[in-house]
């Protein structure tokens, strides 16, 4: 109803494209294959550039009705309709319809391509950890053919290997699919019933049976159920926001003078609401040819990109398997140089591979991230993808819709200007004007009359409190009601009641205000004209105003006290109406005056001015602070919305968004000329959507050097090339949003966070998280709790992977010294998928070591200049596929070429560059985790674990070098109960006493790794700290794995009928675990002096202050605007 006005911020004109030619970038950009290097093709978003309108906008969706006439449209449809009396149009014959529903299909979404169950249990089955375990599980397999006597055991450990790959993928399958069962029934994907009218009778059907050429009944509350043309309208308005973003109802009637279909006025779109009025309109579109669908097709065109922690751990994977097939080849080769014996080289090279294998970690992975998404459930989060909880917390760019995800999608009236006095009607940081004590104060109750009686907003139900009813009818409107039957005093529906409406004027884009006239008695007549509307066009008709509780002549002074007070409220980003009433004279008017619109014998001027009224769409309560904490965790905020500059600008500035001064803002500080600015002299942008297309790599470089964005007036294609571009920088980008609009970028980004309540079901299907109650503040629990587990993951592997050099030195010893055998492939198996598992899943419960310490932290892969460079020299070196001329699509090798192409790759030098290169920011499996667990950690346990055999075999009599050479004896095999005595200084040894000697030596070796490990278990919990301290001791859960492990080692010990299965000794004497504890306490102190010394080598980089951060509660300076939203929420 108002026109937007400039702010007092000194922005003049934010959709001015900014002015790149100033930079000094020397930066360029290369295209690539990959969609995070490099930028997008250049004809990605050709749409955009090549359709252009003669107006500039971008044309980007394919409807051209609202450009013909209403004649050539029902020409086109075969279609009979009376423009005059829409009521009595013949519509389409009955048979005519049932045969475009067949020719056509049903007015259906084509739902997205799934795949089946047994599709999605084989990929995660096939996932690279799984068949690591299988390979393992089969190599087994083949050792058993080799030598079945002497490998016995690997019968079970082949089948507990492969089983835990088949189990790992039941676990993650069932999650994957439980969250899929949680989403469809969410979903509704259209709505069930419409109006038609068909051979002039008006009927209801299922929505699915609109063809195109059926004229629809629209009404307020109705869904629009396919895109249409309007020929015949009421003051009929359509809420856009899930389609284009602006959260102002769009009027729609008959003509239209717009090109750009979305600014058509004779054009209301499949899945928009009728939020006032009614109209009669022409379907053109149906089923996926609407908007609604042809969106929808823009989502299931993009590719899901890999999530971060998908390509880290394939990449560990490869690098332990590499390590393991390395490892195993060169031992192979090893034993036949010795032994000159194949099968007892190749069954000892599997061996050696096997034990590399983490057996446990693809559980303790899956189990670490499931347990993580229960915890997000508990916050209302629904979490699609296990590996999206991790995804949260890398994000470095968090792209977020305005309304409904960051606003309420509620207007709200924030101040009052009357009776020459300034209100607030809320308590805002920043408002100005005293509280609203009474509804009774002169000025405030002409405002809450006129708000309640002048207005076309409609009740749901009048059964019940008006706090429990729904409000249907346009968003100001209905704003200016729940403020005023929160104000007023007495019942709201007697007001009404009592002062009856006998005339209307409804508003329209022509005059831009409404009229009406209530039985409203006064000292001069029964009659009261109320009006309201944008301001400049009510004070036009008025002659007086209400000021200092008289109503006086209107004078220039009080048109500049008016002007003052508009330009405050229009710079808040507020819509702002104004509001005059006129006592009509009962002798001119009495209380059965007919009035008549056509013959307009109304009083067209001299009313009085009573006053002016800010509204709002509001900030969600704890948006402010979750964005503050995000940008204080190194996390660039941007907002993509369909609202105009001014309003999103203003909101950005009031939720931490936008704190910084903007370029026209410093020209008009300093009073340069804006072109006179350079880049280092501002940190905010707004950018309009209409720049988009023209804007050069350099100029999206210099858009995303800036710490705050804003995106206003933005397309569906607009969004989707944002994500794009920020992907290419290397930025892992979250996108946030509820509407169609935002599907293909929820899809495209590395994370899609879609909205529930408000959401669509487009959006849902796309997005990898929903927040089930739309509360955007959950993003910063998500976000920490994504940190944490990443960090719990590192921790778990740092402990998990330490145990293979224990378990892979003694089979190398095995061969190499000789030794007796001194552990078994079932000992690994209890190791790993025994006590190991019990104590590595403790960490999913693991805190943060400090409260605010991971929110403080930059993202582990911040994207900084070096790693922008590092990005684009991979993409010259690994130049784009080249092009198919026809489809405009890059042309795909064959298996075979690629399989080829992989063989030779590490003979290459770009292999290598690639390999050798160090990443920016943190990785999973870094250096610094390989050398803990397998050079220090690793080593020190392997040291203890043969201390404790040599020990144990030394107490009965059997001396290190006496056990080398009875290994080293091939002609006698020693260490079965069935091996001959051996003679050693006079003492003879017999086969049982060398088999219990040597299962009481494994046993100590089991304890021994189990004690170093508990040690461990505790001093991975300390990343940043000591290994000292109470936050060691806050996961009880720690006591409970290590304790469960502890029982299932001493059954596995002291129940006899257990010791053949897993080659223990029930004599094993506790005594000799004590040398375990001291190498424990070994190790807390080498951990301790290692931290000293990383802590001054490596200090930790904490992010910098961001100054201007409001990080008070939203709650607490929008108390009174709550109190206001509590009555009908």
């Amino acid at each position: 109803m108002d026109k937007e006005k400039p702010g007092l911020s000194g922005i003049d004109n934010v959709q001015r494209t900014i002015a790149f030619s100033n930079s000094n970038t020397n930066l360029r950009t290369f295209p690539s294959r990959d969609p995070r290097v490099g930028t997008a093709p250049a004809d990605s978003f050709s749409a955009d550039h090549d359709n252009k309108n003669a107006d500039g906008t971008a044309k980007n969706i394919d409807i051209t009705e609202h450009l013909l006439s209403l004649e050539q449209v029902c020409t086109k449809y075969s279609v009979q309709v009376n423009a005059a009396r829409p009521q009595d149009s013949f519509g389409l014959g009955n048979a005519q319809a049932a045969k475009l529903l067949v020719e056509n299909g049903p007015n259906t979404l084509t739902p997205p391509k799934r795949k089946s169950a047994l599709q999605k249990y084989i990929i995660c089955l096939t996932s690279l950890f799984n068949l690591m375990l299988i390979a393992s599980g089969i190599l087994v397999y083949i050792v058993l053919a080799i030598d079945y006597k002497d490998n016995k055991a690997n019968v079970y450990m082949g089948a507990i290997l492969i089983g835990v790959a088949f189990l790992n993928a039941v676990i993650e399958w069932y999650q994957e699919r439980k969250s899929e069962n949680t989403l469809a029934a969410l979903l509704q994907m259209i709505p069930p019933k419409t109006h038609v009218i068909r051979e002039r009778k008006l009927e209801s059907v299922q929505s699915a049976d609109v063809v195109v050429g059926d004229v629809l009944f629209l009404r307020m509350g109705d869904k629009v159920p396919a895109d249409c043309y309007v020929f015949a309208a009421t003051d009929l308005k359509v809420d856009n926001s899930s389609l284009t973003g602006e959260s102002e109802p769009q009027e729609r009637e008959p003509g239209n003078t717009m090109r750009n279909p979305f600014e058509a006025t004779n054009l209301a779109f499949n899945g928009t609401l009728a939020v006032s009025g009614s109209a009669y309109a022409i379907v053109v579109r149906t089923g996926d040819g609407t908007v609604l669908g042809q969106i929808a097709g823009l989502t299931a065109g993009e590719e899901k990109a890999e999530s971060p922690m998908s390509h880290e751990i394939a990449r560990f994977v490869r690098i332990i398997a590499s390590v393991a097939l390395l490892t195993a080849v060169v031992f192979f080769a090893t034993g036949m140089g010795l032994y000159n014996d194949f099968a007892f080289s190749i069954n000892f090279a599997i061996g050696t591979f096997v034990a590399f294998v983490p057996e446990g970690l693809p559980a303790t992975v899956t189990m670490l991230l499931t347990i993580a998404a229960k915890r997000m459930a508990a916050e209302n989060v629904l979490v699609k993808d296990l590996q999206g909880v991790e995804t949260l917390g890398a994000i470095t760019c968090l792209a977020t819709d305005k309304t409904g995800t960051l606003t309420r999608n509620q207007m709200m009236v924030t101040n009052l200007w009357t009776n020459g006095t300034m209100y607030a009607a809320t308590r805002a940081h920043n408002d100005i004007g005293e509280s609203i004590s009474s509804g009774n104060i002169t000025g405030v109750r002409e405002i809450l009359l006129t708000s309640t009686l002048c207005c076309s907003v409609k009740f749901d139900r009048s059964d019940v409190p008006i706090d429990k009813r729904q409000l249907l009818g346009d968003a100001t409107e209905s704003g200016l009601v729940r403020f005023a039957f929160s104000r007023l005093t007495g019942d709201f529906d007697e007001v009404q009641a009592q002062h009856t409406k006998v005339f209307e004027i409804p508003f329209n884009s022509a005059n831009k205000w409404m009229l009406s006239v209530h039985k409203l008695t006064h000292d001069n007549g029964p009659l009261t004209l109320m009006m309201k509307g944008a301001p400049e066009r009510v004070l036009r008709l008025c002659s007086t105003i209400l000021y200092q509780d008289r109503i006086i002549p209107l004078t220039d002074a009080h048109r500049a006290e008016y002007e003052e007070m508009y330009q405050y409220m229009a710079s808040q980003g507020h819509r702002v109406l104004a509001f005059a009433q006129l006592q009509l004279d009962g002798s001119a008017y009495p209380e059965d005056f007919t009035f008549d619109k056509k013959r307009a014998n109304y009083p067209e001027t001299g009313y009085t001015f009573v006053g002016l009224a800010s509204l709002e769409d509001p900030p969600k309560h704890g948006v402010r602070e979750a964005i503050g904490r995000c940008r204080s965790a190194g996390i660039q905020v941007i907002m993509v919305t369909g609202d105009h500059p001014l309003t999103a600008e203003a909101i950005g500035r009031k939720i931490n968004l936008m704190v910084g001064e903007t370029r026209d803002g410093v020209a008009v500080r300093t009073g340069q000329n804006v072109n006179d600015i350079g880049e280092d002299e501002y940190d905010a942008v707004v950018i309009h959507g209409e720049s988009i297309a023209d804007m050069s790599d350099a100029d999206w470089d210099l858009v995303f050097r800036k710490p705050e964005v804003i995106f206003a007036r933005t397309s569906p294609k607009n969004k989707l090339e944002i994500v794009t571009r920020a992907q290419a920088l290397g930025h892992i980008c979250g996108v946030t949003g509820d509407g169609v609009n935002d599907s293909p970028a929820l899809k495209k980004a590395d994370l899609g966070i879609a909205m529930n309540e408000s959401g669509s079901d487009v959006s849902k299907e796309a997005a990898s998280m929903i927040l089930l109650d739309d509360n955007f503040a959950t993003i910063v629990k998500g976000i920490e709790e994504g940190r944490l587990i990443f960090a719990n993951l590192k921790k778990s592997i740092r402990y998990t992977v330490t145990h293979s050099i224990p378990e892979v030195i003694p089979q190398i010893m095995y061969i190499i010294v000789p030794l007796p055998p001194m552990i078994t492939s079932i000992m690994i198996l209890v190791i790993d998928l025994g006590f190991e598992v019990l104590a590595a899943l403790t960490y999913a419960w693991e805190p943060p070591e400090s409260s605010n310490g991971l929110m403080k932290l930059p993202p582990r892969k911040p994207v900084t200049m070096r790693s922008i460079a590092m990005l684009r020299a991979r993409a010259l070196r690994h130049p784009p596929p080249p092009i198919d001329p026809h489809t405009g699509q890059p042309i795909k090798t064959s298996r075979i070429s690629r399989a080829i192409a992989a063989v030779k790759a590490p003979f290459t030098r770009v292999w290598w560059q690639d390999r050798l290169e160090r990443p920016e920011g943190e990785i999973l499996v870094d250096g610094e985790l390989l050398s803990w667990s397998y050079l220090e950690a690793g080593v020190l346990s392997t040291i203890s674990l043969i201390v404790v055999f040599f020990v144990v075999l030394n107490h009965h009599g059997i001396s290190p070098r006496q056990a080398r050479l009875m290994a080293k004896d091939t002609s006698q095999n020693y260490f079965n109960k069935d091996s001959p005595d051996y003679t050693y200084n006079g003492r003879i040894f017999t086969g049982d006493q060398q088999f219990y000697a040597l299962n009481e030596a494994r046993t100590g070796i089991m304890f021994s790794i189990y004690i170093m490990q508990v040690f461990n278990l505790f001093i991975c919990k300390a990343r940043f700290r000591l290994p000292f301290g109470k936050f060691m001791f806050r996961n009880v859960r720690t006591f409970y794995g290590f304790g469960a492990g502890l029982v299932l080692l001493l059954i596995v010990t002291y129940i006899p009928p257990l010791n053949t299965v897993f080659n223990s000794s029930y004599k094993s004497i506790p005594l000799y675990w004590l040398i375990a504890v001291g190498f424990g306490c070994l190790l807390l102190a080498y951990a301790t002096g290692r931290m000293l010394v990383l802590r001054k080598s490596k200090p930790i980089q904490w992010n910098q202050t961001i100054d201007g951060l409001h990080m008070h509660p939203t709650i607490w300076s929008m108390r009174q605007r709550t109190k206001s939203i509590d009555v009908v929420v």
